[in-house]
């Protein structure tokens, strides 16, 4: 089960590849003809990431893009960003 998104158990899908040959009739063709049909897999984009656990600790997970992008899982922190240092409030005269 290696290519299994580990969040939304998103695997790889069985369907057909088409292939035609031929010029369409809107072109003034005779039309297209299927001339081969084999099966082939859709494989999902899966993504190894460190992910921040709810304990606080990381975990590397196998995630699909799908799941990075809707903010499903919270990547970890390598660095932390920069912060200036807060400025001395002004004196008012």
């Amino acid at each position: 089960m290696s290519r299994v998104c580990e969040i939304c158990g998103k695997g790889q899908i069985v369907g057909n590849h088409v292939t035609t040959r031929g010029r369409a009739k809107r072109l003034k063709g005779v039309g297209t003809k299927v001339t081969g049909i084999t099966r082939r897999t859709f494989k999902p984009n899966l993504q190894n990431v460190k992910v921040t656990l709810p304990n606080g600790g990381t975990k590397v997970m196998r995630v699909c893009t799908q799941c990075l992008r809707c903010d499903a899982v919270v990547k970890r922190i390598a660095h932390k960003p920069f912060q200036f240092k807060s400025a001395a409030p002004a004196k008012t005269e």
